[in-house]
């Protein structure tokens, strides 16, 4: 029996595809996933396995630029062709380089830390776009000023060296100068590296010509639809845009406002356009590059091989140690039974090697468990290409058994039972199966129709199985199967929670948790309050005349008799039968003696029961403490914590051994409550495997098929053909050369769906560590006169707060905006260094500054700070104390001021940090701009939507209280923009169905199928499934694809933002002003006294 944690649903397996797939390409065939090109005179430049290559324009062999373990990206030729910017991870983070066109040493030109490592829908900080048209600064994308990940600016950084500029958008995604530089062709949004085809929300790109002298900004012919990759040739702008359903290349002419089509492709996108010189646009199409003429409109394909030397596909031998998913042990504790990346391992306690007992670089195996006997292992693969039952020796002396063939579904945990004949599990669909190992035979237990079955356990006569399971409401209930009759029976009160059953070894009574204690925890800041610590553990008396198992305790004499010696025969050891009986079955409940709390993982012992005890949830900080390991004295009725702050056990099936996840380590205990005195660490510094990343790969994107096939939240998966698009992409995996590759060609094939909340990221593959930057807070300017560098501004922080530490203005701290800064930690500053260079590896200890008034160092101080990691946090506050003042200027100190940054932990932060302070306010202005998403908008809704029903007062107070409490009486306004993302798309759509108040702005992003996590891929990549469909309270599919509409739409034009207004903001306050002039409310006056001496 294992608990591996909170979350143990370790997720599916699969199969290779044909044989084929696994042969890497010929030395002069052709090379596919080719990316991000570009083009000068007779050479193509790409980055292909995550290295710059250059290869001939006509096609042919290709030339390695760079070889790093970090990617090389977004490589744009200089508008001379000597030179090439790309976006770089040498130091570990992106940053902008320049590199000979020929060859040579890469030069640094940035160094603010990048944000990241982003989840790949983001894409990557610091992307490099191009050159300005005079090639002596570099054109990019960067995060360094915004505060969401879709707060991006463009910047140009000078080749010769100095700090970034930002051009003047406020927000911006991808550019392209004008040939003369005085007008700008981009995107105000970015969203291209979304996996959602045909996507058409309110976060959908439009371009804009953007005059860098009026701050004018002219649409181009814009759709419902993308439109991306901005390219300025000549006097026509072009651009990609799926408005035909694929991404093909448009031309549009400015001066007849007419588009026209130049590629009409209906399959593949067209993808990474990117203009060259002579007329000339290159792309990728079908993993291959293309380049097309725009005066004959005519596209030629390129047939390039990439001689790699195939070092991220090279298969090798890796440690897999830190890589553990799954653990258990032998039946008596001799040996450690592991899954890790896949693979299944037995390890001695102290003597002896790992075994590798499965040798599948292929397959996923999972969810192990060791027979009771001691001779087998079942677990779960998906060798076979779907996920199926199988038994292999513990020793490795025999191939592994198939038990079932009709896997079609995810499935979980098999347990044997005691008597090493039986084995249950379940799948996806709720199902509770039973095989029979000697013939295979299955039988169907049980059917839960709300999610999944997965704390099914085995009474000790292998002939019962008690597990929760729904009835006609969501609430679960204990139940128990009988191998005798086939019937499933409920034995616990159906009204209240119970899960997590556990029989006592001699079949007498049946433990399990219920959520029973129901004092509530009250809140600080408004009467309310939250169940938490409400679990408890219980004892079901499974026969009629048991006794009580914590009967009175009473202190009595012993007498001791004198008993002449027997001869004591050894027993014959008992089958151990379970005698139920079900009448009146869930009245003989008794609680065990322990205090409520949160528990997981109960498990009861010969004497004793071990369980999981956890803290308080918090929500955007750590819990109120860490989960305790405790074990339970039945007889002594005392609890000893065996290890404090654990991630699962397992426990022995003989009940005599604990192997504890605790701190990264493993530990072997005796199952008692001495039992962590004499604890050995178990190591896995020897589990070894040979991987395959070709077979590992193409493991991946099968499994990851699987799950949407599995999981989608409807079943007929938006009408696409999904077998079919796995057949389109799967070729593709034969050219894969990084495992970001693998990444692209999943994420493209998932965005065929149409849906929002369909992503992948992560996985296994090289990355230097990236640096810790010391930030202080503000920002530098080069004073170009004196060659020096002073502070610019610094952000005002609310020091009171870690999170808003702002490090120069805290007590001691001795700078202000104008000091020159002459030197960080004794190292002379000057205009030819960058600053943030000489902070990098400082972000974790003080820094020095050499500061003065003046340039000079006659008469210059220190003054030593301790540095923030990021400014993100500074940014974000900075913004919303702006924002908040401008309400209160602007309404005159009547309204109120709340922006919620997410629907997570950040989000319900803020909004307990600014609402409850604002409530006697006539009105609030609500801003979910940027709202990135989580799942708490029900919680906020709630609050906006009490009604003054009633009003208290007392003489010793000027002030009344309201009925309910914490509410405002008064008017609302909702102000949204493209960003508002997820559950921030929800917040605004239940405003407004809720009748609080007008939306204000843009409209919203639209991604509203919810996702959960089923558990990491083999080498540690993420997916996530839209799983959780959202429909209107009438059964109406609601905001999905398309956003959520204002009631207003407010446009925040570039030229007013640089202005330093806020139209949409300003908007918002109109509105509010104009209803608390037509309607005011106003809280009613202390009622006159009233006398009843009358």
């Amino acid at each position: 029996m294992r608990y591996e944690g909170q979350n143990c649903m370790r997720i599916p397996a699969f199969s290779l595809l044909c044989a084929a797939l696994l042969t890497l390409p010929a030395a002069e065939a052709q090379t596919r996933l080719l990316r991000f090109p570009d083009l000068h005179g007779d050479t193509v430049v790409f980055t292909y396995g995550g290295d710059l290559w250059t290869a001939p324009a006509k096609g042919g062999g290709a030339t390695r630029l760079t070889a790093h373990p970090g990617q090389e990206l977004f490589p744009r030729f200089s508008p001379d062709g000597k030179w090439i910017a790309f976006t770089g991870q040498y130091d570990g983070d992106e940053q902008v380089y320049v590199i000979p066109s020929t060859g040579g040493a890469p030069k640094q030109l940035t160094f603010y830390p990048a944000r990241g490592p982003l989840p790949a829908r983001w894409g990557y900080d610091n992307q490099v776009y191009d050159w300005t048209p005079d090639g002596t600064a570099v054109l990019f994308r960067s995060l360094r000023d915004g505060v969401s990940t879709g707060d991006s600016r463009l910047y140009t950084v000078p080749v010769a060296g100095g700090l970034p500029k930002a051009l003047p958008m406020p927000t911006a995604g991808a550019g392209d100068y004008s040939p003369d530089g005085k007008k700008l062709f981009y995107s105000p949004l970015f969203r291209d590296f979304r996996t959602w085809k045909r996507y058409q929300g309110g976060w959908a790109q439009d371009l804009f010509i953007f005059d860098l002298a009026s701050n004018a900004l002219t649409p181009i012919d814009n759709s419902k639809r993308t439109e991306r990759d901005p390219m300025w040739i000549g006097d026509k702008l072009y651009f990609a845009s799926d408005r035909s359903d694929t991404l093909n290349l448009y031309e549009f002419d400015p001066a007849s406002k007419r588009t026209r089509a130049l590629t009409k492709s209906t399959q593949w996108d067209v993808r990474w356009p990117a203009k060259g010189d002579r007329g000339r646009i290159v792309y990728e199409m079908n993993g291959e590059l293309q380049i097309l003429d725009v005066r004959s409109g005519r596209s030629e394909g390129i047939r390039i091989s990439v001689p790699t030397d195939g070092l991220a596909t090279r298969p090798s031998l890796v440690n897999v140690g830190g890589q553990i998913s799954n653990f258990d042990l032998s039946p008596k504790g001799e040996r450690a039974l592991f899954v890790a990346r896949g693979e299944i391992f037995t390890a001695p306690i102290e003597k002896g090697v790992p075994r590798n007992l499965t040798r599948t670089s292929g397959a996923h195996e999972k969810f192990p468990d060791w027979s009771p006997d001691g001779r087998h292992i079942a677990y779960i693969s998906d060798i076979s290409g779907e996920e199926e039952l199988y038994i292999v020796p513990q020793d490795g002396s025999g191939p592994a058994v198939q038990l079932t063939t009709d896997g079609k579904e995810m499935r979980y945990r098999p347990l044997w039972s005691p008597d090493s004949k039986k084995i249950a599990f379940s799948d996806k669909e709720g199902r509770l199966f039973v095989v029979t190992v000697a013939d295979k035979s299955k039988k169907l237990v049980a059917d839960e129709k709300r999610g999944q079955l997965q704390d099914f356990t085995w009474a000790p006569d292998s002939r019962h199985l008690a597990f929760s399971l729904s009835g006609e409401s969501p609430i679960r209930a204990i139940h128990i199967w009988s191998e005798a009759d086939g019937q499933v029976r409920r034995v616990t009160d159906p009204m209240f929670p119970a899960n997590n059953p556990a029989w006592d070894p001699e079949g007498k009574y049946l433990y399990y948790l219920s959520d029973r204690e129901f004092h509530p925890l009250i809140g600080n800041n408004e009467f309310n309050f939250a169940l938490t610590q409400s679990t408890q553990i219980y004892a079901l008396a499974l026969k009629k005349d048991a006794k009580h198992p914590f009967p009175p305790e009473s202190d009595e004499v012993t007498i001791t008799e004198e008993k002449k010696p027997e001869e004591k025969k050894p027993e014959p050891k008992k089958e151990t039968v379970v005698e139920i009986d079900y009448e009146g079955i869930a009245l003989r409940a008794s609680r065990v003696p322990v205090a409520a709390g949160n528990y997981g993982g109960l498990v009861a012992n010969k004497g004793h029961l071990l369980y999981s005890r956890g803290g308080d949830f918090f929500y955007g900080r750590q819990a109120g403490g860490r989960p305790a390991l405790v074990i339970f004295s039945l007889k002594d009725r005392k609890e000893t914590v065996l290890q404090d702050g654990h991630q699962g056990y397992a426990i022995s099936h003989d009940g005599s051994k604990l192997l504890v996840r605790a701190q990264g380590q493993f530990q072997l205990l005796n199952a008692a409550p001495n039992g962590a005195q004499g604890k050995k660490t178990v190591s896995t510094a020897n589990l070894q495997m040979e991987r395959v990343p070709m077979q590992e790969w193409q493991q991946i994107f099968n499994e990851v098929w699987r799950r949407y096939r599995d999981f989608f939240y409807v079943k007929n998966m938006h009408g696409y053909d999904w077998e079919a698009l796995r057949r389109q992409y799967a070729p593709w995996l034969e050219y894969l050369g990084h495992r970001t590759d693998l990444n692209y060609v999943i994420g493209e094939m998932i965005s065929e769906l149409n849906a929002g909340h369909a992503y992948i990221d992560g996985g296994d593959f090289a990355a230097p560590p990236r640096p810790q930057v010391a930030l202080p807070g503000a920002r530098f300017e080069l004073d170009e006169a004196a060659g020096r560098y002073r502070i610019a501004k610094i952000f005002s922080g609310h020091n009171e707060e870690a999170l808003y530490r702002s490090p120069l203005t805290e007590v001691g701290v001795n700078v202000a905006p104008g000091d020159y800064v002459l030197a960080i930690d004794g190292e002379d500053l000057t205009a030819a260094i960058n600053p943030y260079r000489l902070l990098r590896g400082k972000a974790n200890r003080a820094v020095t500054l050499t500061v003065n008034s003046t340039a000079n160092a006659a008469g210059a101080r220190q003054v030593t700070f301790q540095p923030v990691s990021s400014e993100t946090d500074l940014i974000y506050l900075q913004n919303i104390t702006r924002n908040r003042e401008m309400v209160d200027r602007l309404s005159n100190g009547r309204l109120g001021y709340i922006h919620i940054p997410d629907m997570g932990g950040n989000g319900i932060r803020e909004f307990n940090k600014w609402f409850y302070n604002q409530t006697r306010k006539e009105g609030m202005v609500v801003d979910v701009r940027g709202n990135g998403g989580g799942n708490v908008s029900r919680m906020l809704i709630e609050r906006f939507r009490r009604q003054l029903l009633a009003t208290g007062f007392s003489r010793t107070s000027d002030d009344l209280t309201t009925y309910p409490d914490a509410l405002i009486h008064g008017h609302l306004v909702c102000l949204l923009s493209e960003t508002s993302a997820s559950d921030g798309d929800i917040f605004p759509a239940m405003f407004r169905e809720a009748g609080l108040g007008p939306l204000i702005g843009k409209r919203s992003w639209g991604g509203v199928v919810g996702i959960t996590n089923r558990g990491t891929l083999i080498d540690g990549g993420t997916v996530n499934v839209p799983e959780f469909g959202f429909a209107s309270a009438d059964g109406r599919w609601v905001i999905e694809g398309e956003g959520v509409a204002p009631d207003i739409e407010v446009e925040n034009d570039p030229k007013s933002v640089i202005e330093g207004r806020d139209p949409q903001l300003e908007r918002g306050v109109q509105e509010a002003l104009k209803r608390i002039q037509a309607n005011p409310k106003k809280l009613p006056a202390r009622p006159a006294d009233p006398d009843k001496s009358k």
